[in-house]
């Protein structure tokens, strides 16, 4: 583990233990552990991954399977926002995809990216649950519905003159 953080159990002893508790195999609380990671840290390293299978009695390949199956999970530090916009049937069928492309043409990242000044970090995610209002993405985890470039622009420019 990087010598310059404290560890899960130091820095969240108390949160760390309650989950724990609520588990008969502690192997059971890997999500849950893997969630104060990342809300601790912002993402979850490979120093990470193997202090989580250290906690909860795994392998560190157990980790690093969950981590990249769960699309919550980030490997690398996320930008301040990030957007995720469901890519399954009914909003690809309603735009979803067109969103990805303005959205990478306006960022000037692609997906899986952050931009240079860490404000955003765009993604592709399955079903966000959202499809009665698609096309919908996440940002943040909070739902945006009815989307349209034109929208996605003003949100945009929302986001940019909050950071500031």
């Amino acid at each position: 583990m990087s010598e310059e953080r404290r560890s899960l159990a130091e820095t969240c002893a108390g949160e760390l233990q309650e989950i724990l508790s609520r588990y008969l195999d502690r192997r059971s609380a890997l999500l849950p552990v893997l969630q104060l990671a990342q809300r601790e840290y912002g993402w979850i390293s490979d120093d990470t991954m193997r202090e989580v299978a250290r906690i909860v009695g795994c392998r560190p390949v157990d980790v690093y399977e969950a981590v990249t199956f769960y699309s919550i999970f980030h490997r690398q530090p996320p930008g301040k926002y990030v957007l995720e916009v469901c890519r399954t049937l009914s909003c690809a069928l309603l735009g979803g995809r067109k969103l990805t492309q303005h959205l990478e043409e306006r960022l000037g990242i692609r997906c899986g990216e952050t931009t240079p000044d860490g404000l955003f970090t765009l993604r592709e995610v399955e079903c966000i649950g959202a499809c009665s209002n698609a096309p919908a993405m996440l940002i943040n985890n909070r739902i945006y519905e009815d989307l349209t470039p034109e929208k996605l622009d003003a949100i945009l420019d929302e986001l940019r003159a909050e950071a500031m």
